[in-house]
C-alpha cells in the first residue's frame, strides 16, 4: 500500500510540473524563495535606496505617461511631404518628410474626425500639424484633412484619421509605436491600419477595415476600438529585447528572479509592490501572439489572484513612465521584461 501512495504521489508531481514545464527553476539554495507571506524582507538582494526591488526610478503606477520626445522622432514640427515607405513587419506605412513614421489611434474616430489624445497623451504620441502637409507619392491629396484639437491647433488627418507620431521613434524608419496598447498603428495611405490589408490586425483576427462604425466618443467606440480594446496582453517587438509581453495599455510586464516558478511562490510583498505592481487576471481568450497555456495565476499572501506567464508571477513596474517603456529591465539583476514565451528577455 505504501508503495502505491508513493507511486501516486510521483504520478503528481509530473503531472504539475508538465503544467510549468517551461518554467525555470532556482539555480541553488543561496536564490531560494522565501514562502509567500513569510514577512521576510529582499533588501539585502538590491542596491538603490535600500528596498532591493528597483525602487527610486519613480513613483506612482503610470505617473507622467508622457514620454520626453526631446531629441528623438517626437518633435511637433510640419509634416512635409507625406510619402509611402514599407515597414518591415508590418506594411506600407505613411512617413512624414523626414521620414518618421505615422501612426493612427482606434480611440479617436474619423466619422466625425476627432482626436481623443491630450494631455500626457499628446506628450508620448505628439499630433502632426496639418500646415505644410502635403502628398507625395502613394498619398492620396483627396484623403488629407484636418481637425481642430482641444487647444485650437489644427491636426492633420488622413482618410478622416488624425495623424500622429510616436516620441520612441528616434530615427526615420523606426516604427515602434505599432500595436502599443492594441489602440496604436501605422498609417496606411489609405487611413487604415497599415498591417490591415495583411490581416494582421492586432486584437481583431480580421485585418479588416473599421471605418464607418464610429459613435460619439463617451458613449461606445467604434467596433474596432471595441475589439482591439478587449486585447488584455499583446507582444509588442522591441528593437533590443525582441518580442516582450504587454498589458491592453502598453505597459511592459516583468517577472523577478526572487520569485519561484516550481513550486510557485511570491518573493515580492510588502514595499516590494509599491515598485512593482502585480499583474491582474486576464481572459485567456483575450490574448494575442501568447500560447494561452501559458496564462494562469497564483494566489498572493493577501489573498488577491496574480497573473502568471508560464508560472512565473509577472508585474508592472512604476519607474516606466509611458507604455512601451522599460525601464525596469534588468533592474537589481532580478528583473527582467517577460517574452511571448514566458522567458526572461535578453539585453
Amino acid at each position: 500500500m505504501r508503495r502505491e501512495i508513493i507511486a501516486g504521489s510521483a504520478v503528481a508531481v509530473l503531472l504539475l510540473t508538465a503544467g510549468c514545464g517551461a518554467a525555470e527553476k532556482p539555480s541553488s539554495k543561496a536564490d531560494a524563495v522565501q514562502p509567500a507571506g513569510s514577512g521576510k524582507q529582499l533588501g539585502a538582494y538590491g542596491s538603490d535606496g535600500g528596498s532591493g526591488y528597483g525602487a527610486g526610478s519613480g513613483s506612482g503606477y503610470g505617473e507622467g505617461s508622457g514620454a520626453d520626445p526631446a531629441g528623438g522622432g517626437g518633435q511637433s514640427g510640419p509634416a512635409g511631404k507625406l510619402q509611402v515607405r514599407e515597414i518591415a513587419n508590418v506594411g506600407s506605412g505613411v512617413a512624414d518628410g523626414d521620414g518618421f513614421t505615422l501612426y493612427r489611434f482606434d480611440k479617436d474616430t474619423a466619422k466625425p474626425p476627432k482626436s481623443n489624445c491630450e494631455g500626457d497623451c499628446a506628450k508620448a504620441w505628439p499630433a502632426v500639424p496639418a500646415d505644410d502637409a502635403s502628398a507625395g507619392a502613394g498619398v492620396d491629396a483627396a484623403l488629407l484633412g484636418s481637425v481642430t484639437r482641444a487647444d485650437g491647433s489644427k491636426q492633420l488627418t488622413v482618410g478622416g484619421w488624425p495623424v500622429y507620431r510616436y516620441a520612441k521613434d528616434t530615427k526615420a524608419g523606426d516604427a515602434l509605436g505599432e500595436g502599443v496598447g492594441g489602440t496604436w498603428h501605422v498609417l496606411g495611405p489609405d487611413g487604415k491600419w497599415a498591417a490591415a490589408g495583411k490581416g494582421a490586425a492586432p486584437g481583431t483576427g480580421t485585418g479588416t477595415e473599421m471605418q464607418g462604425h464610429g459613435t460619439e466618443q463617451g458613449g461606445a467606440a467604434k467596433e474596432g476600438s471595441q475589439e482591439a480594446a478587449k486585447v488584455a496582453l499583446s507582444v509588442r517587438k522591441d528593437a533590443r529585447l525582441g518580442n516582450i509581453v504587454q498589458n491592453a495599455e502598453g505597459w511592459t510586464l516583468y517577472r523577478f528572479d526572487k520569485d519561484s516558478a516550481w513550486p510557485m511562490k511570491i518573493g515580492c510583498v510588502d514595499s516590494c509592490t509599491d515598485t512593482w505592481k502585480p499583474a491582474p487576471l486576464v481572459d485567456k481568450t483575450q490574448v494575442s501572439g501568447i500560447d494561452p497555456k501559458l496564462i494562469g495565476s497564483v494566489k498572493r499572501p493577501d489573498g488577491t489572484e496574480q497573473l502568471t506567464i508560464d508560472c512565473w508571477p509577472v508585474y508592472t513596474f512604476t519607474g516606466d513612465k509611458a507604455p512601451g517603456d522599460v525601464n525596469g529591465q534588468g533592474k537589481q539583476n532580478l528583473w527582467w521584461a517577460v517574452t511571448d514565451k514566458g522567458k526572461k528577455a535578453a539585453g
